[in-house]
């Protein structure tokens, strides 16, 4: 099984929004899917309740209390975690995962937020590549802009993969509010949003244990 997490402690970054997209991909690519919430807004959960027994099954985690019971034979667990995460827990979260995907948003309050947040994970914590991979994706994005260039400049500057960069669109919503993924929606509606999200899957890829089970 595969873990992976969803994790920025500053809140608003659409950690629910990637968390739900990644786990209605893979399960719309056979591989069995549970989705953990650990945040007691649930919101994943919540999308998970709207979600039409027509699509690909997804099991749902409630993780608030920090107990995560995974179904057997699961292939991929997807965590998505709460906003403030405090220092004593922040340990604990790194080590339940084997990937970890840190989403920005392009405004100086959440570069800032971000910048503290990685450094704890890089130097406190000391997570290394070799232990948990690392990545950061700029989401809900408007290009060409001002707050965009500083986010890049921002990203392209650490020292861990800046995967991609997802626009701000209404795909997402409208897929949130029906318990869809993009992927499930009409593919002339979501073809720019699903090219973004290429280079992340591609990322992922990298471990070849995944190629067995799915292949892009």
């Amino acid at each position: 099984m595969k873990r992976v997490m969803i994790l920025n402690s500053k809140g608003g970054s659409g950690k629910s929004t990637i968390a739900s997209n990644l786990a209605g991909y893979y399960a719309n690519w056979g591989m069995k899917v549970a989705l953990a919430d650990f945040d007691p807004q649930r919101s994943s959960l919540d999308w998970l309740r709207s979600r039409s027994q027509d699509y690909p099954r997804i099991y749902g985690i409630s993780a608030s209390a920090d107990t995560v019971a995974v179904p057997p034979d699961v292939d991929l667990l997807v965590m998505d975690t709460p906003a403030s995460v405090q220092k004593e827990k922040l340990q604990d979260f790194i080590h339940q995962a084997d990937v970890i995907i840190i989403p920005v948003l392009p405004s100086p309050m959440d570069i800032r937020a971000a910048a503290k947040f990685i450094h704890e994970l890089l130097l406190i914590y000391r997570v290394s590549r070799e232990d948990t991979k690392l990545c950061v994706v700029a989401n809900r994005v408007r290009m060409n802009t001002l707050a965009y260039r500083a986010l890049e400049r921002f990203v392209k500057a650490l020292r861990i993969p800046f995967v991609t960069t997802l626009r701000e669109s209404r795909n997402y919503l409208q897929a949130t509010e029906s318990g869809l993924c993009i992927f499930e929606l009409p593919a002339r509606q979501t073809e720019r949003d699903v090219e973004q999200w290429q280079p992340l899957i591609k990322w992922l890829h990298l471990d070849e244990s995944w190629d067995e089970k799915v292949t892009p």
